[in-house]
């Protein structure tokens, strides 16, 4: 089972910042880096970047690959294959909470729109594969909730693929009271 972690309200602030969750992504998905090559990829400088890297691993987030580099070059990595933040039990730090679901849903956001662009590029089997789909309908919490935790279960039930043809592909499980809602009136 990978492994995974649940900040605390402080590391849910540390990753309320844009720059701090996707040099965390990148450390998941495309492994050790340096600061040097993180700044590059992020377009930062490397003070700027290795201040970001501090503050992750202050939070648990990552880790020294003591394995890799000199004295000269750090290497970082991600100490878990991913953050869990149960928002609904979460009674302390609100605005924090806000914050951090902000910058994610900025950066899902980021990404699909990246992922868009790029479809007309993809090889021909990959191009039918995935989808871009809504639906709505009407549950009560109680069967929300339920279904969100099977939806999960499935994604975390697939096996990883080590099939030449096989690529890393996303899945963000958004799911949401539609917005808007007149709660209260009749």
């Amino acid at each position: 089972m990978p492994s995974s972690i649940n900040p605390d309200i402080a590391g849910l602030r540390a990753l309320s910042h844009p720059v701090r969750l996707r040099m965390l992504g990148l450390l998941r998905t495309e492994g050790p880096a340096t600061a040097t090559t993180l700044a590059a990829r992020l377009d930062l400088n490397t003070g700027a970047t290795s201040y970001h890297l501090r503050q992750l691993a202050q939070h648990g987030f990552i880790e020294e690959d003591t394995e890799r580099g000199n004295a000269r070059d750090r290497w970082w990595r991600a100490a878990h294959d991913s953050t869990r933040t149960d928002v609904r039990t979460r009674e302390d730090g609100g605005e924090d909470v806000e914050a951090y679901l902000m910058t994610v849903a900025q950066l899902y956001g980021d990404r699909l729109r990246a992922a868009v662009a790029e479809m007309a590029f993809l090889p021909e089997p990959w191009r039918a594969v995935g989808t871009l789909s809504d639906w709505e309908v009407r549950l009560t919490p109680a069967r929300a909730d339920a279904l969100v935790q099977e939806l999960v279960r499935l994604i975390e039930s697939a096996e990883e693929s080590e099939d030449p043809d096989a690529a890393p592909f996303a899945i963000n499980l958004n799911a949401f009271v539609r917005p808007g809602q007149a709660w209260g009136e009749e």
